[in-house]
């Protein structure tokens, strides 16, 4: 069986959602972010594992709400870490060597769709790294921000938008390929804000499979109000 695992950082505290609780745990239709995620991300039968990685004191609680989610395949919660990368380093020494694929999905990315993460599959075993991405429509501005108040910036340059590409989860890589690209980061002290960073410097290409301006990475409070919109045209379409 071809294996195909997907790792779930889930440690994070969450501050800018200004909840009292880390925000993989706020609930969206009766449900912890993390749970719904999770369930999103079932839908693809692709997906034969799952690793969550999550904060020491909460490993128990949500291996229990893990295991009520009925996935339909294993799922292992494991002991995350102070950064991202530590928690996807600590989720993917538990994945077995003989693992395909890998794909990295935000926990509090809940609109992803089965039809993203085939496409993303299949775009990486023909080319062996793959993220979803969309084209940025603001204008960007490289700035400098050096003896300037914090709020304060100088424009250096500006980038035209063709070149530009906003990343998104899931970013899949062949097992061997993040393995190694981790190892050398690991040996470099380096940290990067995601896997691709990592695999790019590593000396790989990575591509990028058109996303969705709906697979967003809910992080203030705002953005749960758009997430029950979303959820409520979802029920609507069906509907119809």
């Amino acid at each position: 069986m071809t294996r195909i695992a997907a790792i779930v950082p889930a440690a994070g505290l969450g501050t800018r959602m200004g909840a009292d609780q880390p925000k993989q745990f706020l609930e969206l239709d009766g449900l912890p972010l993390i749970i719904f995620t999770l369930r999103r991300l079932a839908a693809c039968p692709a997906i034969t594992e799952f690793f969550i990685s999550t904060r020491a004191e909460d490993v128990m609680s949500l291996q229990d709400k893990v295991a009520k989610a009925a996935l339909g395949r294993p799922a292992r919660v494991v002991h995350g870490g102070d950064t991202r990368q530590q928690s996807v380093a600590n989720a993917l020494a538990q994945v077995d060597p003989s693992t395909e694929i890998v794909i990295v999905h935000d926990a509090v990315r809940p609109f992803v769709t089965r039809e993203q993460i085939e496409r993303l599959i299949a775009e990486t075993r023909a080319r062996g790294a793959a993220i979803l991405g969309i084209p940025a429509i603001d204008t960007v501005k490289e700035v400098k921000r050096a003896s300037l108040p914090e709020d304060v910036a100088l424009i250096s340059a500006t980038i035209p938008r063709e070149r530009i590409v906003l990343a998104q989860t899931p970013q899949a890589f062949t097992y061997a390929l993040l393995r190694d690209a981790f190892r050398k980061a690991q040996e470099d002290d380096v940290t990067a804000s995601d896997e691709s960073a990592l695999v790019e410097r590593f000396g790989h290409d990575v591509f990028v499979v058109l996303g969705s301006e709906r697979n967003i990475k809910l992080t203030r409070p705002s953005d749960m109000d758009l997430a029950r919109f979303y959820l409520e045209q979802e029920r609507h379409a069906v509907k119809a």
